[in-house]
């Protein structure tokens, strides 16, 4: 494997290289790759702005898969012409999604006009992958009572959460006690997509499991502390201003995960939530045991409770506050789903006399 070389002058690329993960056997490369120096800024800035830690994966992803394709040439020898054909290739050869091309464009922007502090001018030649408008998976009514019976523990208690408070997967998984109120029936989703707070309700279907739950997690906070650990992640610079809030029973995850990890740069020994997988396979298997035949996975839950709600009555913008959509034209992707519209035209044929 090459580490990242610079040259004087860039070899010309070829537009027609396949940007196919199986054309890069070298991009599971190590960060030392890169080079400490680019590293060291790559980390620098991810950490100044406080980029989510699956931003930060998604982005030294694509800038490693971006740095093979080149022949594992340093960045700043490369320019709009590599940049404009790695993506049309991804878009071409790949053929891959718009939203997927787009996060590579994002994580190619943040190399240069961030980590190198170089501005790429505008990608004219650039080839965009085509944008497809798909309808949502919506599961009925019966068909969410035949899943839910199939489920049991925190994975029926978090699928309750997807379909009766409409939160996506780690919305549900990174709530701390502090966001539950069981008196006042709301949970308050903190950071969830776009960085946003909001407030979501808590069904009754869920209020008894969730109380057991809370109980349950801080007699695990609790036997953690005499364990000497019993520390949770905190978001920012929180630990620094508030000492002892990662220990605080309220900063605990509501649904913790069975085992212990130790911070890189702390060296705490600390307690992080339940990972999604395993909330994933418990719902796939529900799905089969259930005999749904459906592609029905945890955001289909957020999809039915929006579906749902519309069937009852509710505005679209109660919906979409619920939803956490910035823009109620996300939201109105679920008219297109109800008996109604074209959907709710009846057919001349089933009209005439005799049929």
């Amino acid at each position: 494997m090459k580490p990242l070389r610079e040259s004087d002058s860039p070899t010309p690329v070829d537009p027609g290289r396949s940007a196919r993960p199986g054309a890069l056997d070298r991009l599971d490369a190590p960060a030392e790759e890169w080079g400490p120096e680019l590293a060291r800024a790559f980390h620098g800035a991810v950490r100044v702005r406080h980029l989510a830690l699956r931003t930060e994966k998604a982005y030294r992803g694509w800038i490693r898969r971006f740095l093979g394709w080149s022949d594992w040439r340093h960045p700043r020898t490369l320019g709009k012409q590599e940049v404009e054909a790695f993506l049309s290739d991804l878009a071409t050869r790949g053929r891959v999604s718009s939203s997927t091309q787009n996060q590579a464009l994002a994580a190619l922007l943040f190399l240069f006009r961030v980590v190198l502090e170089r501005d790429l001018p505008w990608l004219d030649g650039l080839v965009r992958a085509p944008q497809r408008r798909r309808l949502p998976v919506v599961l009925t009514r019966d068909e969410v009572r035949r899943l839910l019976a199939q489920l049991d523990g925190p994975p029926l208690l978090v699928a309750g959460l997807l379909y009766g408070a409409g939160l996506r997967l780690l919305e549900a998984l990174r709530l701390r006690i502090k966001d539950v109120d069981l008196e006042g029936r709301i949970l308050t989703v903190r950071s969830g997509k776009g960085d946003r707070d909001r407030r979501a309700l808590l069904p009754l279907a869920t209020f008894d499991a969730l109380a057991r739950t809370l109980n349950a997690s801080l007699e695990l906070h609790r036997a953690d502390l005499e364990r000497g650990a019993g520390q949770v992640e905190l978001p920012f610079a929180l630990a620094r201003k508030y000492a002892g809030a990662a220990r605080s029973p309220a900063w605990q995850w509501v649904f913790p995960a069975t085992s212990f990890y130790r911070d890189r740069d702390t060296g705490e020994l600390r307690r992080h939530h339940l990972h999604e997988t395993v909330i994933q396979r418990a719902l796939r298997a529900a799905v089969e045991r259930a005999q749904l035949h459906k592609r029905a996975t945890c955001h289909t839950l957020r999809h039915s409770f929006a579906t749902h709600l519309l069937e009852d009555g509710q505005d679209i913008r109660t919906i979409q506050e619920l939803l956490g959509h910035r823009s109620v034209t996300t939201t109105m992707i679920y008219t297109h789903v109800l008996n109604r519209g074209p959907l709710g035209v009846r057919s001349p044929i089933d009209r005439l006399e005799g049929r």
